[in-house]
């Protein structure tokens, strides 16, 4: 009876495979993708991508579009500094990728032609290694699967490759994020910053802080995305699936909205950490001020690129954050600025002055660009790729000395 018993599970599974070769149009990609998918989620290999039946069941209720949006040709640097970026309120800029040759070159047949044999990333292993795949079958794996959370490309070296750095001449950094106060730092200790999206329904990223206090922008070219957005001041137990609700996907975005966004939306939602919710469409660039809990989930397959950024708005928050998370970066970086924008040494001091558990104690933001770790660390749910539910990394330059005194004394020490 057992032999039988294990004879039909075996065809089961030999039937699946088969279906799932059929499903894609090159004869390599079923391949490809298991290995990228057993790379990426080895806790799925027993479970399976497509038990949930999402791609059949999963469908978003109607959405509220509560964010402002504004015509980026009629609005000043400083007008968006003074009303979005430093009362920190999101904000979709529209008409700023006009220009852009991405408008027309980033186009799911046009990519898939001109990068056809290049890898890019869209997933880590346990050791935080990238797991990459070719973008043909990607382009294959993206049209025709229906995994429940799809595997998501979230490449942020594809600027510093010889053969994908043309992406990054498609597309200009908009005139509200030009001054990046990262860019005093060598390419080389600056944490990764600008990423290439793309993905299908159902994929996306878990709800999170973005890393270091950092402020973020991220136009979309392509497709449409669902976003929720839930103030600062939002505990992190409030905000989070609760244990019972994380399953088989604990860090993705789909999982939060099956679970917390039924909350977020009942009228027991405390309104003091009312969320603003949107639906982004081709053209348009959203804001992510400092801090801001967000959650994306992807309604058809879309290509964007996004970027984190320190301002003058926001360096007071991204300061001590550096110096707790980064040290010797914030080392180098003090000293880059200190030789060009000396004029910032006030504000960097001043952060230093502020015990870090003071800064943004109420918004718990030890859990975010994504570790399905517990860590006390502000970058514990966000890894280097931006991606929510990354591994943490074994060799971090993560100081254990107490952030308080780190933050009073580590200005001076940075001078020296």
């Amino acid at each position: 009876m057992l032999s039988f018993a294990t004879e039909f599970l075996d065809d089961m599974k030999r039937q699946l495979m088969s279906l799932g070769r059929d499903r894609y149009s090159l004869p390599r990609t079923y391949k490809r993708v298991s290995h990228a998918k057993d790379k990426a989620r080895p806790e799925l290999r027993k479970f399976g991508w497509e038990t949930l039946g999402y791609s059949e069941s999963f469908n978003l209720p109607p959405f509220r579009d509560s964010i402002q949006r504004v015509d980026g040709n009629n609005l000043t640097v400083e007008e968006f500094r003074r009303d979005f970026e430093r009362p920190r309120i999101p904000v979709i800029i529209t008409g700023l990728t006009d220009n852009w040759a991405a408008k027309d070159k980033w186009t799911v047949e046009r990519l898939s032609k001109k990068y056809r044999n290049q890898n890019f990333k869209c997933g880590e292993d346990d050791n935080g290694n990238s797991v990459r795949m070719k973008m043909k079958y990607y382009h294959d794996y993206m049209l025709n699967n229906k995994d429940d959370s799809p595997l998501y490309i979230f490449d942020s070296s594809f600027a510093e490759r010889r053969k994908t750095k043309k992406l990054s001449e498609d597309y200009s950094v908009p005139k509200f994020f030009e001054d990046d106060l990262f860019h005093y730092a060598d390419d080389k200790k600056r944490p990764p910053h600008r990423w290439f999206v793309m993905g299908p329904a159902r994929s996306g990223t878990a709800i999170h802080i973005d890393p270091l206090g950092t402020s973020a922008w991220n136009s979309l070219l392509q497709g449409h995305k669902r976003w929720v957005l839930i103030p600062p001041i939002a505990p992190r137990d409030l905000v989070k699936p609760m244990a019972h609700e994380k399953g088989k996907h604990p860090d993705e975005g789909i999982t939060w909205f099956q679970t917390v966004y039924k909350r977020v939306r009942s009228p027991s939602w405390p309104k003091e950490y009312a969320p603003i919710e949107c639906r982004q469409g081709p053209g348009e660039t959203m804001f992510v001020p400092s801090g801001w809990w967000h959650v994306v989930i992807n309604e058809e397959y879309t290509i964007a690129v996004t970027h984190n950024y320190c301002s003058v708005e926001n360096l007071h928050l991204v300061w001590p954050k550096t110096v707790k998370g980064r040290p010797k970066l914030s080392k180098h970086w003090v000293k880059r600025l200190t030789e060009q924008r000396p004029e910032l040494l006030e504000i960097i001091k001043s952060a230093s002055e502020i015990p870090l558990y003071d800064m943004n104690e109420s918004s718990s933001d030890s859990s975010s660009s994504s570790s399905s770790s517990d860590d006390s660390s502000d970058e514990s749910d966000c890894d280097d790729s931006g991606r929510c539910g990354g591994r943490k990394r074994k060799n971090d330059d993560r100081s254990n000395e107490c952030p308080e005194k780190m933050s009073t004394t580590y200005f001076q020490n940075s001078l020296v």
